[in-house]
């Protein structure tokens, strides 16, 4: 079952673009006038704070709201310290063949690997069709914008304002990336963040996931990445090129054509 959400703020200076956002997504407004964790009838806030866009959930012992931030905490020791061609995920989307890649995230989410992969010197369009997930990845990037240190990274990062199947088969990309949502198990549900526990949540999984596959083959020149958590099945029931295996997870490369022509 889907979780409720409203958008709210405790802020008058910023009521005027919460109502626009509220409307725009057609999501009920809330003026808050206590702590979140008094209200009682909506579970999620998308809450318009100071510090950015954050969604929040409801009632007691709640954890802290959760902004989509790109200059600080794991995101930013990643960027630090993360192994950069190393990582499984560059290897998988083709860093070790070729430089500069142009690559889709078709289900950017939070933007984590999107922003990874912008570190390591892709250029990413970003799609996200969960509208209040759009609003906070487009506020984080606004504000990853004004960092020194990470401005030039989400540079390379374009929020697109429509998904996948929507998008025009003349636009190519070098590399497709997907990351569905998919059915969690108790043993992930326990050791879940609480990014991915309220995603769970309020988005619920991706139902129409098998037909991410298709629609990137038809925008992808050279190859789609899949990745999928351990023991899931594959996308579409389509057997992938190769498998990369990882600790909590594996990609499925999906070849097209060799990157060996942009190679470095």
């Amino acid at each position: 079952m889907l979780h409720s959400i409203a958008v709210a703020t405790t802020d008058k200076f910023l009521e005027s673009d919460a109502r626009l956002s509220a409307q725009s997504l057609d999501l009920p407004f809330l003026s808050l006038t206590g702590p979140i964790k008094f209200v009682s009838n909506y579970d999620y806030l998308l809450l318009y704070t100071p510090d950015g866009i954050a969604v929040a959930k409801t009632g007691k012992a709640a954890p802290k709201p959760v902004y989509v931030d790109f200059t600080s905490g794991a995101v930013d020791h990643r960027r630090r310290f993360g192994g950069g061609k190393g990582q499984d995920i560059a290897k998988a989307v083709g860093l070790n063949k070729g430089a500069n890649l142009s690559v889709l995230d078709a289900t950017a989410g939070l933007g984590r690997d999107a922003f990874v992969l912008a570190c390591l010197g892709c250029s990413v369009s970003l799609c996200e069709r969960v509208g209040f997930v759009r609003a906070m990845l487009q506020d984080g990037l606004y504000r990853a914008s004004l960092h020194h240190e990470v401005a030039g990274i989400v540079a390379k990062m374009s929020l697109l304002t429509t998904d996948i199947t929507n998008l025009s088969h003349n636009t190519m990309f070098d590399v497709v990336y997907l990351d569905p949502m998919y059915p969690h198990t108790d043993k992930s549900s326990a050791a879940a963040k609480k990014e991915m526990a309220f995603f769970r949540d309020l988005v619920g999984k991706d139902d129409d996931a098998d037909a991410l596959l298709p629609a990137a083959i038809q925008l992808a020149e050279y190859r789609v990445v899949v990745k999928r958590p351990k023991g899931a099945t594959f996308l579409n029931g389509a057997q992938p090129t190769y498998q990369l295996e990882g600790k909590s997870g594996r990609f499925d490369v999906y070849v097209l054509k060799s990157l060996d022509s942009l190679a470095v």
